[in-house]
């Protein structure tokens, strides 16, 4: 599979709207606040992030199946990906001592959308070779 050299703008625009609502739902809407609190403790943090990385990596193999159906693998690499930078985060947070309060907390607040907007990016270039193919 190759990235094609032209992608339909009216396709792209779509399917950026699509991953940046799929990221709305699963990060604002569908996140509770067990998961919030939990996937950034020192301890337990598993279950919550593994559940909060499950609906983005559920929200993604829907859109996959729904556009490029032979990039449903996607689901995995989301999963994986986003645990590791929501991990991360949290991580920095806690060894920065970040907080709301302070300009270092929204940093690491906007590197870390930041980064899952890259992923998606990444996943829609991927779609664009599949579904060209």
């Amino acid at each position: 599979m190759q990235i094609p050299d032209q992608i339909d703008t009216g396709w792209l625009g779509l399917v950026v709207l699509a991953f940046l609502a799929k990221h709305f739902i699963a990060d604002f809407l569908f996140q509770t606040h067990w998961m919030a609190m939990g996937k950034e403790g020192r301890d337990h943090w598993i279950l919550p992030l593994a559940a909060h990385a499950g609906i983005h990596a559920a929200l993604t193999a829907l859109l996959a199946s729904a556009i490029a159906p032979s990039c449903l693998w996607l689901a995995a690499v989301d999963f994986v990906v986003h645990f590791a930078i929501d991990r991360s985060k949290a991580a920095l947070v806690r060894v920065t001592g970040a907080t709301p309060q302070r300009a270092g907390f929204w940093w690491l607040l906007g590197l870390d959308q930041t980064l899952h907007h890259l992923t998606h990016f990444a996943f829609i270039l991927v779609m664009a070779g599949a579904s060209t193919a």
